[in-house]
């Protein structure tokens, strides 16, 4: 068999992208490395605190991946880490994502005992044990101006950052929103590459921008729905609204597609006070429906309550004026607007003798998660030049 000049330049492409692997920290998870095996990023090995995530991690991801279970402020896991490492050859690359809950802004928390303000120093301790050739942390936008308390004294996190790195190291952060790179949500993210000579890049923003109506305006995979109703009848797992208070409902539902309540003549949030209707205090973003032509605003981890903000679906308009879909966005509608395939979660979905879908985990522990993630599109699209270099 001759070797045509076809073969012979698809084998040297193909040759161009060599297997990437990856050390997941604060892992959570795992939906923010969702693509990364696709586009030869390997996480062979990964680290969680949180004992529910990491059984979920376990059943979501290969079993392929070294999933270190504990407290990275412990020596032990940190040894533990190091060690499933060593196992795997050289790392490529470490992502970290810490909670933010440790970060003082403007030192308003000087509190050194804080187990919370010293997550990004074990994170950094593991980069200078493993030595990776690049490392990617993400995190709240504000993590520039933010300070940590270490060996006694308070410091910017990047300075802190900076003094830590190996020489010929850089360090190069920026805000970047997850609705500039192919997620149809606007989040922003501060993302911090390091890198020797700084040669690894923030990516330019995509030229096109994906809205809503573009990834759950399809009733045939997201069914209107009230609050309480499923469709299970369709087959559509994970595709459920939440039961709301009635009052919630009634306003939402005399409320239009990216209006809050708060500006309805008849149907605003109030409470009665002396038989007479009395606003309620709140802000705009609060009681208030989603635009369907602009990406999805920043999901939290309490987009299950109306009350919250800019949690409520968008709505189509009903011919007497009142709108559809007075309920937060189903668990499959997020998937959606994060970027996720909508039945990357169906495995953990089963149908009963009824008809009835059950399921693995609880809505709440879904929609927590799915509030804390690194959107995996965005991941995606900060490390694929990491290929190229």
């Amino acid at each position: 068999m001759f070797l045509t000049i076809e073969r012979a330049s698809a084998i040297i492409a193909g040759a161009l992208f060599f297997i990437m692997k990856v050390l997941s920290l604060f892992a959570n998870v795992g939906f923010g490395e969702y693509y990364f095996s696709s586009h030869n990023f390997n996480v062979v090995v990964a680290n969680e605190l949180l004992d529910d995530r990491v059984e979920f991690y376990r059943k979501f991801h290969s079993n392929s991946i070294d999933l270190i279970a504990g407290d990275i402020a412990k020596q032990t896991t940190k040894n533990n880490i190091q060690d499933a490492c060593e196992k795997h050859g050289n790392i490529d690359l470490i992502m970290a994502t810490p909670p933010c809950q440790g970060m003082s802004i403007a030192n308003a928390q000087k509190d050194k005992d804080d187990i919370r303000n010293t997550l990004i120093v074990h994170a950094m301790e593991v980069f200078n044990k493993v030595k990776p050739k690049y490392m990617l942390i993400e995190n709240v936008p504000q993590m520039a101006k933010t300070f940590i308390n270490y060996e006694g004294d308070t410091i910017n996190i990047l300075k802190f950052i900076k003094s830590q790195l190996p020489e010929g190291f850089e360090c190069h952060c920026k805000v970047l929103n997850a609705k500039n790179l192919g997620t149809a949500q606007s989040r922003s993210r501060s993302i911090c590459l390091i890198s020797k000579n700084g040669i690894w890049q923030h990516p330019k923003s995509f030229e096109e921008i994906i809205t809503m109506r573009d990834v759950i305006d399809d009733f045939a995979k997201f069914p209107t729905l009230n609050q309480s109703e499923n469709s299970d009848e369709w087959d559509i797992p994970w595709h459920f609204a939440p039961k709301h208070n009635a009052k919630h409902v009634e306003w939402m539902t005399n409320t239009g597609t990216g209006k809050t309540a708060f500006d309805n003549e008849v149907h605003y949030p109030h409470v009665i006070e002396d038989g007479q209707k009395r606003m309620i205090s709140g802000f705009k973003t609060t009681y208030k429906r989603m635009e369907w032509d602009s990406p999805a605003p920043t999901v939290t981890m309490t987009n299950g309550s109306i009350s919250s903000q800019n949690n409520v679906h968008p709505g189509r308009k009903y011919v007497d004026g009142t709108y559809s879909d007075a309920r937060v966005l189903t668990i499959r509608e997020l998937l959606a607007i994060c970027g996720l395939p909508i039945d990357c979660l169906d495995k953990f979905a089963k149908k009963d003798d009824d008809g009835s879908y059950k399921y693995d985990y609880s809505p709440n522990f879904i929609r927590k998660v799915i509030g804390e993630m690194f959107l995996p599109q965005m991941a995606l699209s900060i490390v694929k030049p990491l290929q190229d270099l």
